[in-house]
């Protein structure tokens, strides 16, 4: 019988006061574990999983991510091309549009480039192909529809809201221009299950019965929660093996929180605890330029060893140093008064945080690590100065 999951939710396995503040420490043995339920899916469906690289584009793991998944799917050029040169897989891209400029670069790094309009598509048809020709390179083409299906419950992350940009409506959809379409891609879903999925796959089945016997390979997008505890593995392969064998075709899915999922830590140390309506701990980290999700989704992140407000014997408030008003991640509770020195870990903090960083006040960037627990070691990828502040402004 195997051993349970490390909890990576709620604690983790390294020693906070070894690490120099602020920083991000991922659990290689955590991002392992994931891997291994992705290998899983693949092995029972033969679908292929991409890496979303705007979710977490960590490079220095790429070499562990690629034993298990196919290539990552891309939203810019400059993603495309640090897939091409350091995943070295397969290389999907899709932008709610694109310039001239955009389609010479990613015809040059992408396998897989989607269009978000019949309009596009045939603008840029001819460049992409000549383009890719004269890099020598093969490319294949898609489209993403929208199949106007919502599961989502907050309308900025719901890309088949009342309004959107992304996607093509099967009132739009041009059967007559799909010579040299070889693949559809949707992306609906937000952290949600398996259920949600099979809800959308019915959705897509009534809207494009007509044109998914046409397509080489459907993409499902992202949003799936597959290595969350409790997700609906069985009900998920299910979906796959199904619409594989009805459409005789192949499936993609393409997440990014489901790959580091829980394996990453944000470590920041307290540095003043001063007195408003409750008390309120400022650490080295800060909301909005180390983790901007937070305001942004928004949530409350766990930090290892609190409670919720009341919860525990010393209630406070966390705020981070920038001089931004809102600059807080929220009310916890601990077993005794946080103190100058101390060390809070955030967790789940691989996603949506490295790639979203900034300068904000010229604030300190976390240092990036790679903690090995098999051995209890540390390996320091990147730190940040004041050059990496200075680069980015005039």
């Amino acid at each position: 019988m195997s051993e349970p999951r490390y909890d990576g939710r709620h604690a983790c396995r390294f020693d906070p006061a070894r690490v120099a503040t602020p920083a991000f420490v991922v659990d290689e043995g955590l991002l392992a574990d994931n891997l291994t339920i992705l290998a899983g899916v693949k092995e029972r469906t033969g679908c292929k999983i991409l890496l979303a690289l705007k979710c977490f584009a960590m490079f220095s793991v790429f070499p562990l991510l690629r034993q298990t998944l196919d290539g990552v799917c891309c939203s810019s050029p400059h993603e495309a091309r640090l897939g091409r040169e350091e995943f070295g897989r397969e290389v999907h891209s899709f932008a709610a549009a694109y310039s001239a400029d955009d389609i010479a670069q990613l015809a040059a790094t992408s396998d897989h480039l989607v269009f978000n309009s019949f309009g596009q598509w045939q603008r840029f048809r001819g460049l992409a192909e000549e383009k890719a020709g004269a890099a020598g390179r093969a490319i294949a083409f898609g489209l993403r529809i929208n199949p106007e299906h919502s599961e989502g419950a907050t309308p900025i992350y719901d890309p088949c809201a009342p309004g959107s940009r992304l996607g093509i409506r099967r009132a739009d959809f041009r059967t007559d221009l799909l010579d040299g379409i070889g693949g559809l891609h949707w992306h609906n879903l937000c952290e949600q299950d398996a259920d949600c999925l099979e809800r959308t796959v019915a959705a897509v089945e009534r809207g494009f019965a007509d044109i998914l016997p046409r397509m080489a390979y459907v993409n499902f997008g992202g949003g799936h929660h597959i290595t969350r505890p409790g997700y609906r593995l069985d009900l998920l392969i299910d979906i796959v093996n199904r619409f594989q064998e009805r459409w005789h075709t192949r499936v993609y899915l393409e997440p990014g929180e489901a790959v580091a999922l829980n394996a990453g830590y944000l470590v920041a140390t307290v540095l003043d605890v001063v007195r408003a309506d409750m008390p309120v701990a400022i650490v080295d980290a800060s909301v909005p330029a180390h983790m901007p999700d937070v305001l942004e989704m928004p949530y409350r992140p766990h930090i290892v060893g609190s409670g919720e407000a009341g919860e525990k014997t010393w209630t406070c408030r966390i705020g981070g140093l920038s001089c931004l008003a809102g600059d807080v991640a929220g009310v916890y509770s601990f077993d005794q008064p946080l103190v100058p020195g101390d060390r809070l870990v955030f967790t789940d903090m691989a996603i949506y945080t490295m790639v979203k960083t900034n300068t904000f006040n010229g604030v300190q960037l976390p240092s990036i690590v790679r903690y090995r627990p098999e051995d209890d070691r540390f390996f320091p990828v990147r730190r940040f100065g004041y050059e990496d502040f200075k680069s980015r402004l005039s």
